[in-house]
């Protein structure tokens, strides 16, 4: 990219922004002979579309990918097998000919003197050495190439690649790690170690870099070139990294870090076709903000002199409340992600209790109350212990596994069900005539809450990706919203009934950013708290949001319960109900 900036009537060619390299680099390692044509061959099929997209927002169904992977490795292996064994025959014939070459050129016409030499010459060169000529011809590509042929429509897409880079990209916002740690692989709770190589950070840095996100496009091309700089083996050059760094480091205007690293890669490549021009526009701009800078300085000398001492007290007391004002959403949802947050005061903590619940005396909780326990007291959430069986969970998983699609949110402006960037997983629905357990699961919320389950939703089955998460929202729909649900005819969204099906090693918390709330995954346990007061109004304490997942994988199935069947069992109210524990 070329601009031509005009500073004092001198036109300077600015050439900072670094060209895509990677056409330049595949074409100049296949020139040097460093990848075979048939790793050639497998590279661009990689790059073939898949019939299935968006397996970066499910890690159950990305699980498939994996054997479709070993399946490749297992036909790669008996294609090499084959090649090693044609090679081997050339070898030995190329070796038996060697010899015999070698006795026969020391005396030609002595050797030839024997009849049967004579022969076995016209017969080699007639015969065998046709035969050696088809034997390296054989192609021995075929069941391997069939078989990549066949799998390849099950690969992911660009879109999973990018989906999955961003999704790096986010964990490692929102739970406060550095790139170094993410390519050492040192993650909580972490089962399999795995790290990530120079050209793994430059393709994080380059995916960045696209979407102009500067700052992780300095992180990970920061990393890359620190992983080239301790020695890495790697088919990356210096100054291909150090290109997008300063072009980054840049565009964030830090200019003397910039023109740093120019120099650090005009001594790499001291032809480099940007490098001399973006030197000399670095020390243009340096200079012009240095006389700037002298300039200003008396200028504001004089005003610090003007500066009352009352100011100066009032300036403090007002950024003193200000960092006492309302922390931002987006803020507070990634604190309480981490484990931090707003702690509950001793005394309420008193104040939440773990019981055998049996709602009531419900019949079919009498022998076999349940273990209820108090998560939080505003909203009043409540967790239920083993109260869904490792078996019912992977009898669900299984249902719901084939159905699994990309998770959507209703339009709040078209009302038309689409994609987004905030809620990564995949979702499918499961009604009671697809295996009666369904039944059973939909009996047993009823006895607990005490609810009509009639009139709610399906169970809805997700499985979250790759940093899979969903942002704060809410469950039920708002006075801006009064056709939410209108298809259903059944009401608003009176409370919200969450089974966890599995147990995550780090992150993916359901969290409430307006309390401070954060529950986190427990396998065979289930949160329960209404989003309607009794007065039908909303209750916006509820908004709530799925955590990144940070290490493991994460199922949930969720029961959204209506308002229609409910006027008995839980009668309208006027006033808003205080928590049931306060």
């Amino acid at each position: 990219m070329h601009v031509s900036l005009h500073v004092a009537s001198s036109p300077i060619l600015l050439e900072i922004q670094p060209e895509p390299p990677y056409s330049q680099q595949c074409t100049k390692s296949s020139q040097t002979g460093r990848l075979p044509c048939y790793c050639l061959l497998l590279l661009s099929c990689l790059q073939s579309l898949s019939a299935h997209a968006d397996f970066f927002t499910s890690t159950g169904q990305m699980t498939d990918l994996l054997y479709t992977e070993k399946d490749l490795v297992t036909s790669l292996k008996d294609y090499i097998r084959a090649e090693e064994s044609k090679l081997e025959q050339i070898k030995r014939w190329a070796e038996k000919l060697d010899s015999l070459t070698v006795t026969a050129t020391q005396d030609p016409e002595g050797f030839l003197g024997h009849p049967v030499n004579a022969f076995k010459l016209m017969k080699r060169l007639n015969t065998e050495w046709g035969d050696l000529e088809s034997l390296v011809l054989r192609d021995t590509t075929g069941g391997f190439i069939s078989n990549l042929t066949i799998q390849r429509q099950h690969f992911p897409t660009d879109e999973d690649q990018t989906g999955a880079a961003k999704a790096l990209i986010r964990l490692q916002d929102t739970y406060r790690l550095d790139a170094n740690t993410i390519s050492t692989g040192n993650l909580p709770g972490v089962k399999y170690k795995s790290h990530m190589t120079a050209e793994d950070c430059f393709e994080l840095g380059k995916i960045a870099y696209s979407d102009a996100d500067y700052y992780h496009t300095e992180l990970w091309m920061a990393q890359a070139l620190k992983q080239l700089d301790e020695g890495e083996e790697s088919t990356l050059d210096k100054v291909t990294v150090i290109d997008y760094l300063s072009y980054a480091i840049y565009q964030q205007g830090e200019m003397e870090r910039a023109m740093e690293y120019t120099k650090r890669l005009i001594e790499l490549d001291p032809e480099h076709p940007r490098g001399k021009s973006n030197l000399k526009y670095f020390e243009f701009q340096l200079e012009k903000q240095k006389k700037a800078a002298e300039e200003e300085a008396p200028k504001q000398k004089e005003r610090e002199k003007r500066e009352t001492a009352e100011k100066k007290k009032k300036k403090k007391q007002k950024k003193s409340k200000k960092a006492f004002s309302l922390i931002p959403e987006r803020e507070k949802y990634e604190m309480l992600c981490r484990g931090e947050g707003i702690k509950m005061t001793p005394r309420r903590q008193s104040r939440l209790f773990c019981r055998y619940y049996n709602n009531n005396r419900n019949p079919s909780l009498l022998l076999a109350p349940v273990k209820q326990q108090d998560e939080w007291d505003r909203p009043y959430i409540v967790r239920y212990l083993d109260i869904i069986s490792d078996a019912e969970t992977e009898r669900i998983k299984q249902l719901a596994k084939p159905r699994l699609r990309r998770a959507t949110i209703s339009n709040p402006i078209t009302g038309v069900l689409e994609t987004a960037s905030y809620r990564i997983s995949k979702s499918a629905w499961l009604t009671e005539y697809d295996d009666p357990m369904i039944e059973k699961i939909n009996d047993r919320i009823e006895g607990v809450t005490g609810l009509e389950m009639d009139t709610a939703e399906e169970l809805q089955v997700a499985n979250y990706g790759v940093g899979g998460q969903y942002e704060p929202h809410f469950d039920f729909g708002r006075k801006d919203e009064p056709d939410a649900f209108k298809e259903l005819g059944t009401g608003n969204r009176i409370a919200t009934w969450l089974f966890y099906m599995s147990d995550v090693s780090a992150g993916g918390a359901t969290v409430f950013p307006d309390v401070g709330a954060a529950v986190w995954p427990q396998k065979g346990t289930a949160v329960f708290w209404y989003n309607l007061f009794a007065s039908g109004e909303g209750d916006y304490s509820t908004r709530h949001a799925a955590c990144p997942v940070l290490v493991g994988n994460k199922w949930v199935s969720n029961k959204w319960i209506h308002e229609r069947g409910q006027e008995w069992r839980r009668p309208c109210g006027l006033i808003r109900p205080k928590s049931p524990i306060v």
